[in-house]
């Protein structure tokens, strides 16, 4: 059968082959854009299919497959019609479409955010549910191709991969790499406006480390310890400072007169209007911190810190020394820094502000955490015979 036969008059795409030196046919669709003015020529654009004919077949298994390679190649090219169909107004042949998972990754490798490891994650969830959910568009995904039925399903599957905290951290990173293409134009407009999330910041998902914990591991050497990451840890667990704002404090932000650390959370100054965190340090925080050294300018960083993976592996590594049988990360110090100080007695809005939460509603997993600790201890008394009291 020769491609006149295959398509119509009217078909845009139509299918056409290429014939192969070792005497296969690969199918192809041919794609007519109309004149072009910029060149006075017809703009044409193939797009090979990856399928091939059996240029002379000779057994029926041979025309079997042809025929199956035939009907499955007639059906994606009445697919791309209809999509062709609906994409064609507004089209420049200059203009090729994005692979937003190139997009994506390149403004994640080239903007330099603290939290770069949090938005590679959610650009992987994002291609894992891709490849899981919409096979077609697994390894190119173009913003023609969202939807906001996708963007649904992408919000549950999720809340199904991960818990606590994550569902919510995930998704507000990729919601920032949309907007992010909606900035510049490349998408039209958001397919994620008014999709939400199963709401979990009244629950704590990380383990936290109580001050008997904390003297244990901070009373754990070993050898070849790193000086650095235990400086840097007990500086979150004394203030509540993440990873990716320790990675990028300088001895500017330290004021040695007035015993204050001012600095500017990395995570949320794209989605919180109050990321300015001033913090009072005591004698011992700015221990810690230490002077600054002779000559150093405002712009040197105060720690040379590890990627935040090298970190919670040497985290994993001290915490297993000090005989701690908890699952600790980074994170769970900024979580210990602030269950503490409530077990202390310390006011929830007041520490609500040292963490730099917008909203008492952040604050609050950590009353329902400490309300979890007394509970535990209560069940922990020692049973006993009431009915001789």
């Amino acid at each position: 059968m020769e491609p006149k036969a295959w398509n119509t008059k009217t078909d845009n795409p139509k299918l056409g082959y290429k014939e192969l030196a070792d005497g296969r046919h690969s199918l192809y669709l041919l794609y007519n854009y109309g004149y072009n003015s910029d060149n006075g020529k017809t703009a044409r654009k193939k797009e090979f299919l990856k399928l091939y004919l059996v240029s002379t077949p000779r057994t029926p298994i041979e025309r079997q497959q042809n025929k199956d390679v035939l009907e499955l190649a007639q059906k994606i090219k009445q697919e791309r019609g209809q999509q062709f169909l609906n994409d064609r107004e507004g089209y420049r042949l200059k203009q090729k479409g994005i692979n937003l998972f190139v997009y994506f990754a390149n403004f994640i490798e080239q903007s330099g955010v603290a939290d770069k490891h949090v938005l590679e994650g959610s650009l992987k969830n994002f291609q894992a549910f891709i490849s899981e959910e919409y096979p077609q568009f697994a390894n190119r995904i173009e913003p023609k191709n969202l939807s906001r039925e996708m963007m649904e399903r992408f919000a549950h599957y999720i809340e199904d991969v991960h818990t606590g905290e994550g569902i919510r951290t995930y998704w507000q990173r990729f919601k920032r790499l949309i907007n992010y293409a909606v900035e510049k134009g490349v998408i039209k407009k958001s397919p994620c406006l008014r999709i939400k999330v199963m709401n979990t910041n009244d629950i704590l998902g990380k383990d936290i480390l109580s001050r008997e914990e904390l003297q244990q591991l901070f009373a754990t050497h070993y050898p070849k310890e790193s000086e650095t990451i235990r400086r840097a840890f007990a500086l979150t667990c004394f203030t509540g400072i993440r990873h990716c704002d320790l990675a990028t404090l300088t001895y500017g932000n330290i004021d040695y007169s007035n015993h204050l650390m001012t600095f500017r959370q990395s995570k949320v100054q794209h989605d919180s209007s109050v990321s300015g965190v001033p913090i009072p340090l005591n004698d011992t925080l700015l221990a810690i911190i230490g002077k600054k050294p002779e000559g150093a300018k405002d712009s040197d960083l105060i720690f040379a810190l590890p990627s935040i993976e090298a970190s919670n592996k040497a985290l994993r590594h001290w915490t297993k020394r000090a005989g701690i049988d908890k699952h600790i990360t980074w994170h769970c110090g900024r979580h210990s820094f602030a269950t503490n100080l409530l077990s202390n007695g310390t006011n929830i809005k007041v520490v609500s502000e040292l963490l730099g939460h917008s909203s008492l509603k952040f604050t609050q997993k950590y009353v329902r955490a400490l309300d979890d600790q007394k509970k535990a201890a209560i069940n922990s008394l020692p049973q006993i015979d009431i009915t001789n009291i």
